[in-house]
């Protein structure tokens, strides 16, 4: 076996996991009226049949004041109970193990959803909106006590095996403990042992009412960016506690907080294993709980060494899991190189959950989706068809891929001498190469199903009418366009300018073809990683970088991943300037004429080229012309209309399951 300490048998409690790999808790937004359904069911289902030892569902509010997301369950409601029911008996039925988390955000509430103002230590203020909070009589103390307490017992109804209790990112548990966001002068404020008081009776509370057979865990997390909140040394007092009291079975480190919300679920920014250290340091201070390591452990060497190390003792990975729901069977089976490598891209998880959708995954359409399409368990075709893929993006390669799962011959043809299309020339931008490991992935499966690849091989709307094929996919992509204009400052001057010489699209950045002088102005009118990627890759390389965008930040389309700010501290600490709410007016001469787009006042900047980050056209034409001449094919990605990676493994997924 490739990785044994990730297969050791582990005693939680009463329980025996059957390996240390757990999917997580996590929002997946996938409610219906405050109750789970058959896409909550067969997300998880998913999971547990893919090997997970333990599955923690999402977070289920306590009480009225604790409501955070519209997606969240019903609080204090049994009328979740025979619904959630059909989850813990499919998930049990499966071989793993399931626990709720349970929450109060205390001063973090949002009143749009709990209608209800929120509930604090200390009546400060939150740090998710503007708003204040109320400071908790004592009588209000105990009815939060009571209502974790009765929210335990009825997840045990449900049919869980335990509960866990969130502390993490600034939670009401957490806020109690830090000085910093408890100032009560009571016997629930002041000194430690006084500020241990809640979290001692609500873990008193859950054990009373639910007893002995019931896993109890707590999840804590660490910023060290904010120390003063909760440092690693006071956290491990904290821990301590819980040890010595034995007032729970097991404590999983988070990192991140309301002060430093990216690292809660880091983009690829940061390096593997980031919340290792943490958890090794709690585990440090720890005889009796189990403790569980947490944020960008993304594959199974990662979770190997950790366990191997003695850092932790169980290993929670979500982003990886949701990628491919089979991680821990691949792993086992030894077939590491066949696990969907996550991009922690946050862009259909994170990015998702925060517009207010259920979560999916931009490499795994089917996340989300288990209940219709499940989770690479494709149904073999009655009839095997031979089917060609015209184009090796993204879109292309996945309808190859699930063509060939489906027991199809397929034959992919791609123009280029390389797969990827333009996904390939972004995993070339600064801390992307996740992508080109997933393009990796996704050739390696080629190969594995037998499907026929031929680079640099152009087909014409004829030469495809004339081949022997049963059905034809076209994922033909597309490109910068040859007329660029810009959206929000559409005139002559302008468009006359963007179409003269040193005015390169950020695809031939990326592709090594534009011959760049040394300043640089970079035309985002996206607000994403095209431009922004850009951008960081031209500053690394010590051009003098310039972004204009009409948005009011840099990265505006990134803040939903979590990685804008990072992004633009890195872009400033390497010289770039920032103009936004701004276009470009005119550029002769070397110099570039920049329009603010709330007064019209104009700033003329000396540069020597212009990259521009605009939305692509479709290469549609072979499309046009197939359908002129009766050739049925089905069309995927780019070539409908240009849009983000995401969109393309959706189509390219939906249409080698439906040929």
């Amino acid at each position: 076996m490739d990785h044994p300490a990730i297969f050791q048998p582990l005693q939680l409690r009463h329980l025996t996991l059957r390996n240390r790999i757990v999917f997580g808790a996590h929002t997946a937004n996938m409610s219906v009226d405050g109750l789970p359904g058959d896409r909550h069911l067969g997300y998880y289902r998913e999971r547990a049949m893919g090997g997970a030892a333990m599955i923690v569902v999402e977070p289920i509010p306590i009480h009225r004041t604790a409501v955070l997301t519209r997606g969240n369950f019903r609080a204090d409601d049994d009328a979740v109970i025979p619904h959630f029911r059909r989850i813990t008996e499919a998930v049990h039925q499966e071989g793993a193990h399931i626990i709720q988390q349970l929450y109060h955000v205390g001063a973090h509430g949002d009143w749009d959803n709990s209608l209800s103002y929120n509930w604090s230590p200390s009546g400060l203020p939150s740090m998710h909106d503007s708003d204040g909070s109320h400071a908790m009589t004592q009588g209000e103390i105990a009815e939060i006590v009571a209502s974790f307490a009765r929210c335990a017992a009825r997840a045990k109804a449900c049919g869980y095996d335990g509960c866990e209790l969130m502390a993490a990112y600034n939670a009401l548990i957490e806020q109690f403990w830090s000085p910093v966001t408890n100032r009560r002068d009571d016997q629930y404020g002041g000194s430690f042992e006084n500020r241990m008081r809640f979290s001692d009776e609500v873990l008193r509370a859950i054990r009373k009412a639910c007893g002995e057979d019931f896993v109890i865990g707590m999840a804590v997390s660490i910023d060290p960016a904010r120390p003063d909140v909760q440092s690693v040394e006071s956290l491990q007092e904290v821990v301590a506690w819980l040890d010595k009291h034995h007032l729970c079975d097991y404590v999983t480190c988070g990192t991140g907080s309301y002060f430093d919300f990216t690292k809660i679920i880091p983009p690829a920014i940061y390096e593997d294993k980031l919340g290792a250290p943490y958890a090794a340091a709690l585990k440090q201070v720890t005889k009796n709980l189990r403790v569980q390591a947490e944020s960008h452990i993304r594959t199974p060497d990662n979770a190997d060494y950790i366990l191997k190390s003695g850092g932790a003792d169980m290993i929670s990975i979500v982003r990886g899991q949701i990628a491919d729901p089979h991680w821990v069977n691949k792993a086992k089976a030894g077939r590491a190189s066949d696990i969907r490598p996550c991009l922690s891209c946050n862009q259909m998880c994170w990015g998702r959950r925060s517009r207010d959708y259920h979560i999916s995954c931009l490499i795994n359409p089917s996340a989300g989706r288990e209940f219709q399409w499940g989770g690479d368990r494709f149904t073999p075709s009655a009839q095997p068809k031979r089917v060609l893929v015209v184009g090796g993006g993204p879109a292309g390669l996945e309808a190859a891929r699930v063509a060939a799962e489906r027991g199809h011959r397929v034959t992919l043809v791609e123009a280029s001498d390389k797969l990827g299309g333009q996904f390939r020339l972004a995993g070339l931008q600064p801390r992307r190469a996740q992508i080109t490991d997933f393009l990796d992935w996704l050739e390696g499966q080629l190969q594995r199903l037998q499907v026929e690849v031929k680079r640099n091989s152009y087909l014409d709307a004829d030469e495809i009418a004339a081949m022997d094929c049963d059905a034809v996919i076209l994922a033909t992509g597309s490109s910068p366009t040859e007329a660029p204009t810009q959206r929000f400052w559409p005139n002559e001057k302008a468009d006359a300018a963007l179409r003269g010489p040193h005015v390169w699209p950020a695809e031939a950045v990326m592709a090594r073809e534009a011959r760049l002088g040394k300043r640089v102005l970079v035309l985002d009118e996206g607000g994403n990683y095209k431009g922004v990627g850009t951008a960081w890759h031209l500053a690394e390389a010590g051009h003098q970088v310039t972004i204009v965008t009409p948005d009011p930040q840099v990265g505006k389309e990134l803040i939903r991943t979590a990685i804008d700010g990072p992004v633009r501290m890195r872009l400033a600490r390497l010289g770039a300037k920032f103009l936004v709410e701004s276009a470009l007016g005119d550029f002769k001469n070397g110099q570039a004429t920049i329009v603010n787009l709330l007064d019209g006042s104009e700033t003329v900047i000396e540069i020597d080229d212009i990259v521009t980050a605009l939305t692509n056209v479709s290469n549609d034409s072979i499309a046009r012309e197939l359908e002129a001449k009766g050739v049925k094919a089905t069309t995927v990605g780019d070539c409908i209309a240009a849009r983000h990676a995401a969109a393309a493994l959706y189509d390219g997924r939906r249409a080698g399951m439906e040929v």
